[in-house]
């Protein structure tokens, strides 16, 4: 066979499979921020994609708020809501007996308290979230901030999703809880399931605390994240989340030295396609290309990426054959 119908042939096939293919994505989120700060920090040492939840009335929420928007992670409001368990329990935690006012008074602290917050998630809260009248006002109160809800899942009978229906507020759930067990072997294991749901899901969300050994399973782990799976904020796996090309975990992050654009890069790409000055190449230029560098380059590239669809026209315009004169 000609080596430029087989690598052709190759290199189709590949762009087919990246096309479809997009890496299944994960969101890492650490609960109970505010109390504990030499841990937190370590959290906030990790990749800037984890995702943290604040505490509003921890002593340390404004302050660990600001170091982890600096430092680029997404940050939640870790709002307490009421356990069916009777337990100690946070200054203003929601009820499901409270008015509407007293919901909006709080949720309004709330925000002030954790500043650039992007989202909220419950803190315990199996009888207020299990309560749809009660999570029906939370949700319009939050639908004025723009916020969307993670909902822990500390209840299977959760009434979330249903309360946010006609309202702005996007919401997700937890799928994997990392350390109800805080044994180093059990939060490995967990983490393992969430990344195993990522993949066969295409994404998944899982929750832990800032236990030291919840930290030292994430240290060792995150490194050793599959090639096929990235670490995205919550906000990412909303319905309305544009697709994003995330860098990989163990990626260098460049982003505070580069220039800020007014695109995405992959829109900015867009409206710059690639352009070959000399399209085909010679038959001894071909005989040189390596078909297995060929083929780890390209799985690598997203499916939405132009420079994957600039390359499948180039192989498209030099395999059509000329036309023959008759």
């Amino acid at each position: 066979m000609n080596p430029l119908i087989r690598l052709s042939i190759i290199l189709f096939a590949l762009l087919g499979y990246s096309a479809f293919a997009a890496p299944a994505r994960l969101a890492i989120v650490i609960d109970d921020f505010g109390y504990r700060k030499s841990n937190e920090e370590q959290v906030l040492q990790m990749p800037a994609a984890i995702s943290v939840a604040v505490l509003p009335n921890a002593p340390l929420s404004q302050e660990m708020a600001r170091k982890a928007y600096q430092s680029g992670h997404e940050i939640l409001i870790h709002m307490p809501m009421a356990p069916l368990s009777k337990q100690p329990l946070e200054r203003d935690t929601l009820r499901p007996t409270m008015s509407k006012e007293e919901i909006r008074r709080i949720i309004a602290q709330a925000i002030h308290n954790v500043p650039h917050a992007k989202g909220m998630n419950n803190h315990m809260g199996s009888a207020m979230t299990a309560d749809l009248a009660a999570m029906k006002l939370v949700m319009q109160t939050l639908s004025h901030y723009q916020l969307y809800f993670l909902d822990s899942m500390t209840i299977g009978s959760s009434k979330s999703i249903l309360a946010a229906q006609g309202t702005s507020v996007q919401t997700v759930k937890r799928n994997v809880f990392l350390d109800d067990d805080q044994n180093e072997a059990a939060v490995s294991k967990q983490f393992n399931q969430a990344v195993k749901m990522a993949q066969k899901n295409g994404s998944a969300i899982a929750i832990g605390h800032p236990h030291p050994n919840t930290i030292k399973v994430l240290q060792q782990m995150l490194p050793k994240l599959p090639a096929n799976v990235v670490l995205v904020p919550v906000s990412a796996l909303l319905p309305s989340a544009p697709l994003v090309d995330y860098p990989q975990h163990h990626a260098p992050d460049t982003e505070k030295t580069k220039k800020p654009a007014t695109l995405p890069d992959n829109q900015l790409a867009a409206t710059q396609p690639i352009q070959f000055v000399n399209p085909c190449p010679t038959q001894e230029s071909l005989n040189k290309i390596n078909p297995s560098a060929a083929y780890s380059t390209l799985k690598n590239l997203l499916g939405y990426s132009p420079a994957v669809w600039s390359i499948y026209s180039y192989l498209t315009y030099c395999t059509v054959s000329p036309p023959v004169k008759h």
